[in-house]
């Protein structure tokens, strides 16, 4: 598996865990708020450690962190994902996996095969903006299975969307909320500028006070909507 980073620790990626994260390279979405350039574009792939490196690491690690957030780009591209996370889970850890929700029958079979314990998908935008916010041509109907799947209680989850102005409005992230009506958890996060953004150009972020405004909008479909990167 293409592994194009690892994060060390961390107390923010796996909520209720200390954590390394795994980034995986590679995506099949081009939103052009992406904060990570280099895990996205083909042409700039990196891969800075190797999946044997990786579980070198964690088997140093075991009894020191509880969890491995397991990120990207998009982990569910890669075929042999389940088979790194077999290794992850025989060594005693807990998995959350990040997802765009474009692969429902991979990640339904991670879930089924219990190497998943928690999933963080994204919802993007509101369903008639979704293309333009991903940046690409989505199957809205594999994302709808994976959201119906999560939605299900499955698993432990939480649903996603990074807040850009420019993209996003009072009126989409109320569709966004009403789409995952009854989500156990929904956070709106901030928009960040890391200086590696896909297009930075016409975006921006909502302020602090904007984005509570936000999630307050949104709390009337999904009551446990909070701010996060504020």
């Amino acid at each position: 598996m293409l592994i194009s980073g690892l994060q060390k620790l961390t107390l923010l990626d796996y909520p209720g865990r200390v954590a390394c994260t795994v980034f995986t390279g590679g995506c099949n979405f081009r939103c052009p708020f992406c904060h990570n350039a280099p895990l996205v574009l083909p042409e700039r792939l990196a891969r800075d450690s190797s999946e044997e490196a990786v579980l070198a690491f964690l088997n140093k690690r075991r009894g020191v962190l509880d969890g491995v957030a397991v990120t990207g780009g998009e982990p569910l591209l890669h075929r042999d994902i389940g088979a790194f996370l077999e290794k992850v889970k025989a060594l005693g850890f807990s998995v959350k996996l990040d997802t765009n929700g474009s692969f429902p029958d991979r990640l339904r079979a991670l879930v089924s095969a219990g190497l998943v314990d928690r999933v963080a998908m994204d919802v993007k935008n509101s369903p008639a903006l979704y293309e333009k916010t991903a940046g690409a041509a989505v199957d809205m109907a594999a994302i709808e299975r994976s959201r119906d799947f999560l939605l299900s209680g499955a698993v432990d989850y939480e649903f996603r969307t990074t807040v850009v102005k420019g993209l996003h409005t009072k009126e989409s992230l109320m569709d966004a909320a009403r789409w995952i009506r009854g989500a156990k958890e929904y956070y709106l996060q901030q928009f960040k500028d890391s200086g590696d953004v896909l297009a930075i150009e016409g975006l921006g972020a909502f302020s602090e006070k904007e984005m509570h405004a936000l999630a307050d909008a949104a709390a009337e479909f999904v009551p446990s909507v909070q701010v996060r990167g504020v």
